[in-house]
């Protein structure tokens, strides 16, 4: 298929939703959520994602003769690092300590989510390399740093690499469906002391307190006002100023319903808990969690173990909980290698960090066989 051209759009409020969401979940594809229309666009319309908050759209579609869009590349022009969650902030320390600027930089990844997917929009590989040189040739005219692309499911992440692109390592804790019938029988498949270990922290986490989920119409604004205090609470202590505001999830609550499983905790009549998931065609990606008032264990409860029987129940074959967390790996999480690709334009800056990256990676997959030892799991 050739491409006519490339053209940006500055925010996907000048996309139609219907054509946009052809090209980022296409018939027969698994279903992404984050990255439809309905989701994206939300952080757009939200202001948690423009200009303001260092994130500019700068999307690249990808038209044929006909000046049908036939690809496309969610892209935005960076003015820091945050909510990324692969890290690169040694990166700009050393190349402006050597007299560069790192800032601004292009970025391709899903804001404020670290879920391995498509990021090249585009089934056709002609249609997706014209993409990743318009990238490229963008980060060159523009005069940035570079072009970094965040969780590449394994298909892009070798045609990035094939198109110049620096592949890196890195580990999150995924939880993998072997075919479970039950809850019961991902426990024993787990070495007995750790299999103990988890029923006490359930017994722990569920005293009493009743535990409640709720999807689709289910929802109600009392649900999400409760979860927006608990977020509240977590992004306070752990980044100072939460990334999310509340309207954006309320246009989630009307846009995405039927794609949310948000599990809530009370005690005596109260809401004191409360954890959102979005549904995937393959996996149940765990988002936020927060609580209101202490309860041993209920993190656990409601973010792990409950996503793992709701995956069981509906056939899913993974549960992805977000970056970082070696208290997943007790959960039956496993350490599991995923990936970014950068482009970055001054020749001996990108020399420098390919053979870093080198090294990294040797790292970084001794530490995911290291810590695969360490699992619940029983052996043999």
């Amino acid at each position: 298929m050739s491409v006519s051209r490339v053209r940006m759009i500055e925010g996907l409020g000048g996309m139609d939703r219907e054509v946009w969401d052809r090209l980022a979940n296409p018939a027969g594809a698994v279903f992404d959520p984050f990255l439809s229309w309905d989701f994206l666009q939300a952080l757009e319309e939200s202001g948690c994602v423009g200009e303001e908050t260092g994130w500019a759209p700068r999307h690249l579609i990808a038209e044929n003769a006909d000046g049908e869009p036939v690809g496309a590349l969610p892209l935005y022009l960076k003015s820091h690092s945050y909510g990324e969650y692969v890290f690169d902030h040694a990166w700009a320390n050393a190349l402006e300590r050597a007299g560069g600027q790192y800032y601004p930089k292009l970025l391709t990844a899903v804001p404020f989510t670290p879920v391995t997917g498509r990021r090249v929009l585009a089934a056709d590989e002609s249609v997706s390399n014209a993409l990743v040189e318009a990238a490229q040739s963008l980060a060159r005219e523009w005069g940035l740093s570079g072009w970094h692309v965040l969780l590449p499911n394994e298909r892009d992440a070798k045609a990035l690499e094939a198109g110049g692109l620096a592949p890196r390592t890195d580990i999150q804790f995924i939880w993998h469906n072997r075919g479970y019938g039950s809850y019961d029988d991902f426990l024993a498949d787990l070495a007995s002391r750790k299999r103990r270990a988890l029923k006490k922290e359930r017994e722990a986490a569920q005293a009493g307190v009743e535990i409640v989920a709720f999807t689709g119409g289910g929802l109600e604004q009392e649900h999400w006002d409760v979860f927006f205090a608990c977020y509240q609470d977590t992004g306070a202590r752990k980044w100072g100023t939460p990334y999310l505001n509340r309207e954006f999830f309320q246009l989630i609550h009307e846009r995405m319903a039927d794609h949310v499983w948000m599990v809530m905790a009370r005690r005596e009549g109260r809401w004191i808990a409360s954890a959102l998931n979005f549904i995937g065609g393959e996996a149940l990606y765990g988002r936020y969690w927060g609580c209101l008032e202490g309860q041993d264990s209920l993190h656990f409860e409601l973010c792990y173990h409950r996503a793992i029987g709701y995956a069981i129940a509906h056939g899913l074959k993974r549960v992805e909980a977000g970056a970082q967390g070696h208290h997943k790996l007790a959960r039956g999480y496993r350490p599991t290698p995923v990936g970014s690709a950068h482009f970055l334009t001054h020749p001996g800056f990108d020399g420098a960090v390919r053979r870093y990256l080198r090294g990294e990676r040797n790292a970084v997959m001794a530490e995911i066989a290291a810590l695969d030892e360490e699992g619940p799991f029983r052996k043999g």
